[in-house]
Parts: C-alpha cells; sequence; structure tokens
C-alpha cells in the first residue's frame, strides 16, 4: 500500500467563513492536503454536508445535542463533543497542522493541546494569544512547532520581515479598516442596530470578528496578538486606518524602510501562505490591479469615537489576567448587543467597567488566566445591569 503522504489537516471552525474558505483551499490542493479531523459548534447541515465531502476520521460538534444528530445521520466517522472533542480533533495522530478558527477564549485549550502534541497551528483565533499568549508562546518554543498567523494583518507582517533580520524590525503598522461606521459621530451610534454593525464595507467575516472590527476592538485584540507573535513593545505597534484594505500591515526598520504586503481582501491568500508555508499555493483569485486602485488612504484611528482601541491598549499595558479579562468582557458584551439586549456603544462600556474592577495577577499560571476569564464573564453581566 502507497502511503499517503499528503499533509494532514484539522480545520477546528469549519462552519465558520476562514474554516470553509479553508476546506475550499484543501479541495483545491487535494494533491497536498487531506482534512483528518474537522469541528464546528451547531450548525448540522453544513457540517454534514463538509463531512461527506471531505470523508475525515473524526468530527466534532461543540453542542452535544448537534453531535448526536449528526452521529446519527452520518455513517462511518466518529463523532465527538464539548471541549473534550475539540482537543480530541487537535491532537488526532495523523493531523500535521491546526487550522484553529474558533471564536472567542475557546481555542485557548484546543491550540495548547495541539502544540503539546507537536502539531503545527495556523492561527486565526487571536483570542487565544490574548488570553494565553504567556503560556501559548513558551510551549511553542519548547515543543519547536510553528505558530502561523493567519489574521491578514498578521500574514502580512510574517511576510514583510521573514526575509529580514530581527534586529532590524523598529515598529509594526497594523492597517484597520475602521469599519462601517469609521466617520461616524458619537451619538450616531448610539441607534446603530446589529444588522447595520454586521454589514462590513470590505470583508466577508463571522458575526463576532465583524462587530469587533466595527468598534476596532478586534484591532486592539491585534495589538496584543503582535505583541505576541513577534516579541514586540507595546509603544512600537501602531494602528492606521486604511479603508480600502489593500495594504494588510507595514513593518518599519531601523534605516527608515517600511515594507508592506498588499493584496485583494481575500482571506485564501493568508490561509494558503499558513498552510503551505514556506511555499505558496497557486491562488485562482482575481489579481491586484495597482493602476486600477486609485488612491490609498491612510488616518489616525479617533480612540474617543472608538475607546475599544484605547481599552486595548490600557489592558496590554497592563498586562498579566488584564488583556484576557478585556477580551472576556467584550465577548459577553457583543453577545448581548447581538442579542438586542445592550447598545453598540454599551460594548465599550461594559468592557471598560469590568477592566476597571478587576484586579490584576501579573504572573498568571493556566488556572488564573482561566479563571479570570471566568470571572470577566460573570461580571460583564452584572455590569449590564448597572448600566440600566
Amino acid at each position: 500500500m502507497i502511503p499517503d503522504r499528503r499533509k494532514g489537516i484539522a480545520v477546528l471552525g469549519s462552519t465558520g467563513v476562514i474554516g470553509s474558505l479553508t476546506l475550499a483551499i484543501i479541495a483545491a490542493h487535494a494533491d497536498k492536503y487531506r482534512l483528518v479531523t474537522m469541528a464546528a459548534g451547531r450548525n448540522v447541515e453544513k457540517a454534514l454536508e463538509q463531512a461527506r465531502e471531505f470523508q475525515p476520521d473524526y468530527i466534532c460538534m461543540y453542542d452535544s445535542a448537534a453531535a448526536h444528530e449528526l452521529e446519527a445521520r452520518l455513517d462511518g466517522c466518529k463523532v465527538g463533543c464539548g471541549r473534550e472533542g475539540l482537543a480530541e480533533a487537535a491532537v488526532y495522530p495523523s493531523v500535521d497542522i491546526v487550522m484553529m478558527a474558533v471564536s472567542g477564549a475557546v481555542g485557548l485549550m484546543p491550540t495548547l493541546a495541539a502544540i503539546r502534541s507537536g502539531k503545527d497551528i495556523a492561527l486565526a483565533n487571536k483570542e487565544t494569544l490574548v488570553l494565553g499568549g504567556s503560556v501559548v508562546m513558551p510551549e511553542v518554543s519548547r515543543h519547536g512547532v510553528k505558530l502561523l498567523p493567519v489574521d491578514s494583518e498578521h500574514s502580512a507582517i510574517f511576510q514583510a520581515s521573514r526575509a529580514e533580520r530581527k534586529s532590524d524590525l523598529e515598529r509594526i503598522i497594523l492597517t484597520a479598516s475602521g469599519g462601517p461606521f469609521v466617520h461616524m459621530t458619537i451619538d450616531e451610534m448610539a441607534g446603530i442596530t446589529p444588522e447595520r454593525a454586521l454589514c462590513h464595507p470590505t470583508w466577508r467575516m463571522g458575526p463576532k470578528i465583524t462587530i469587533d472590527s466595527a468598534t476596532m476592538m478586534n484591532k486592539g485584540l491585534e495589538i496584543i496578538e503582535a505583541m505576541w507573535l513577534f516579541n514586540m513593545p507595546l509603544d512600537k505597534i501602531e494602528v492606521v486606518v486604511h479603508p480600502q484594505s489593500i495594504v494588510h500591515s507595514m513593518v518599519g526598520f531601523i534605516d527608515g524602510s517600511v515594507l508592506a504586503q498588499l493584496g485583494p481582501a481575500d482571506m485564501k491568500i493568508p490561509i494558503s501562505y499558513a498552510l503551505g508555508y514556506p511555499d505558496r499555493l497557486d491562488y485562482c483569485g482575481e489579481r491586484l490591479d495597482p493602476a486600477g486602485i486609485g488612491s490609498l488612504t491612510f488616518e489616525h484611528p479617533d480612540e474617543k469615537r472608538f475607546p475599544s482601541l484605547r481599552l486595548a491598549r490600557e489592558a496590554a499595558a497592563k498586562g498579566g489576567t488584564a488583556p484576557g479579562v478585556m477580551n472576556a468582557a467584550n465577548e459577553v458584551a457583543v453577545d448581548l448587543f447581538l442579542k438586542g439586549k445592550i447598545s453598540f456603544v454599551a460594548i465599550a462600556a461594559v468592557t471598560e467597567a469590568v477592566l476597571s474592577a478587576h484586579t490584576v495577577c501579573s504572573n498568571p499560571s493556566l488556572e488564573e488566566l482561566l479563571n479570570a476569564d471566568k470571572w470577566a464573564r460573570e461580571a460583564a453581566l452584572c455590569a449590564v445591569g448597572c448600566l440600566h
């Protein structure tokens, strides 16, 4: 029997935007990759469709009822559920690289499990490093695995700095689309509905990250992620608003040079780069036409109108458990906004209230990080009650 030399892929978050695009890339390069395991939340119909097409060895449905339904309708595939199921999908023996595309802090534990079992990580879940960067990065070094960024901004930084000496890197410039409300006044923001906030002008993303983009919390989380990924001090990471989403980020060097990575607003490009690294995969999408771009504009973000960006910097400066607490409070607030229970501007207000009430643990263990995350979620619900 001829051995299968294709790279084994685990896709955690398979029914989301990043997960679905990853599966499309696997299908387009079936000679190079095989889907070994996948994990989803509760979308049984889409998971069933994916399972029938890709024939993975193992599937996790995070929701237990969804797992039972999928198992009843799918023959010949092992089905798990919950946190244990996520970890099993991540550490499956024939997996070589894990696409971590689940939403929120739930990605931390399966990421750690995968790293400890020697799997490379394609990281599309920034909350993992925001909450647990102090635990994750030492494990990456200890086990000698690759942690490859999938966010378009961090992929851009990784690509632009790859051939350079780390000692020559002076600063990171993260670009932000600004979301749909970049020039809206604070008073106008009070009436923003979830439907309006979910209409991003340039990117197609899941609901949580789309709302984070609208509040600019997404960029705040990316600042903290960049600190861990590139070992860069907070004061050396800048943010500029770039509505065209053509320049995905820039890096500055000690000689004054700035290198940028440009490309279409298509997440298949950074996903492909992470899966194929150190090689590049063929891209079948439309090429960037420099002459057709028109003008590229850049401006400083207004942190008075977008306080989430300021909160992220404050949390990063405090360090320890503060970034994870901020992240957890924001996750709760975003969920409540999407359910119509709080206003758009209350997302930042709830997050700030929780962060202000938190006593920071400076050098937390994993258990202390998880406890702080749990505390922040409970405190966020209490803060909502106080706002009313």
